[in-house]
């Protein structure tokens, strides 16, 4: 009986993780891992753990790909954690020739782009999930390290032929998977949120990515891109839960 009073005074007194990072594609996390020494415990949608960044206890939740599971995972991460300040990282296709491999997009607005309505306005519906973003906790200090701008998620690849028109009507130069509904519960929810998306590949109408029909070469990619985003993260991190 004392040994258990002993560990739940342990407990109540531990520090609450003030930020949640959010990693969702598989070979995201499983390069988290490579970079990061963690012991994992389980959640409804995947792994995560607490490690310290910058002296800071940090969740680091995997909540899995796709708007689905972004958007469950991160109402969990809400519920359970409540923090003060969720974080995405992850990876981004990006649109040739204003991005570049290696790019770090701190995301101001996300849109939902594959929303087909046969009834009505699919525009509307389109801009009802938009979403956006207030960065002005980003460390003005590194400013330089990050290229800030809207992307726009799709549960699907990017198409080629497509990329000129997602540029021309939402302004932006990347894409992913889960942003959108990322953003959208963190504005329904009022918690603050910071995206940092890092390009992997680049394509435009005449030119495919260069990891379609490739998952090794964009595994190869997602493993450094998520190296310099921890890393990042970790800089930025004082700033973030102020």
């Amino acid at each position: 009986m004392r040994a258990a009073l002993l560990l739940l005074a342990a407990c109540a007194s531990a520090p609450s993780p003030r930020a949640v990072i959010l990693i969702s594609a598989n070979a995201e996390w499983q390069a988290v891992v490579k970079h990061v020494p963690l012991t994992v415990e389980h959640s409804p949608y995947g792994e995560f753990a607490v490690q310290r960044f910058a002296g800071e206890p940090v969740v680091i939740l995997h909540g899995g790909y796709g708007k689905t599971s972004a958007a469950g995972s991160t109402q969990y991460a809400i519920d359970r954690w409540h923090p003060k300040v969720l974080v995405n990282l992850g990876t981004a296709g990006g649109f040739a020739p204003d991005a570049k491999v290696g790019d770090i997009v701190l995301v101001t607005k996300t849109t939902i782009y594959d929303i087909y309505e046969a009834m009505g306005d699919a525009a509307e519906t389109i801009a009802d999930y938009a979403s956006t973003v207030d960065t002005s906790r980003w460390p003005a200090r590194l400013s330089s390290r990050v290229i800030p701008g809207p992307i726009v998620s799709g549960d699907r690849d990017l198409i080629p032929g497509e990329v000129a028109k997602l540029h021309a009507t939402y302004h932006a130069n990347v894409g992913d998977w889960e942003s959108g509904s990322i953003a959208f519960v963190a504005r329904r929810n009022a918690v603050p949120l910071i995206i940092l998306r890092a390009v992997t590949d680049v394509l435009d109408a005449d030119h495919p990515s260069p990891t379609t029909g490739d998952l090794a070469a964009w595994q190869k990619q997602t493993l450094t891109a998520m190296a310099t985003l921890l890393d990042l993260f970790s800089d930025a991190l004082p700033d973030l839960v102020k």
